[in-house]
């Protein structure tokens, strides 16, 4: 089984999911955030799967700089699309999309287990 994991290599949830998916002998393909923004059509398909505010990182330095009108930006998926493409940091990590097609979001190594 292949996977695609998406997210920032230098973060540490990432690291954690790295080292969890190769101890169970996982294959996957990562796609670094920094290295290849995500698209439109991409961030589409994740709300689509899990929701908007499932989708947006809201713990992070980046959202936590916000002014209240950029996170007012972040409630509408047409108006937060933009923000998401231009500041990758602020898309929850990882996300795990699986041959079915199906997204997991956020290190959860139990739902994770159930889907490899």
């Amino acid at each position: 089984m292949s996977l695609k994991v998406y997210g920032i290599k230098n973060c540490n949830t990432m690291k954690k999911t790295f080292d969890f998916l190769e101890s169970k002998g996982v294959e996957y393909e990562f796609i670094d955030y920094k290295k290849q923004k995500p698209s439109k059509e991409l961030l589409t398909g994740f709300i689509e799967k899990a929701g908007l505010d499932a989708v947006i990182n809201r713990k992070g330095m980046t959202y936590r700089k916000m002014d209240e009108g950029q996170k007012q930006s972040l409630e509408k998926t047409e108006s937060a699309i933009p923000i998401l493409m231009d500041n990758s940091s602020m898309v929850k990590r990882p996300i795990i999309l699986y041959p079915d097609d199906s997204i997991t979001l956020g290190f959860d190594p139990d739902l994770i287990s159930g889907k490899i």
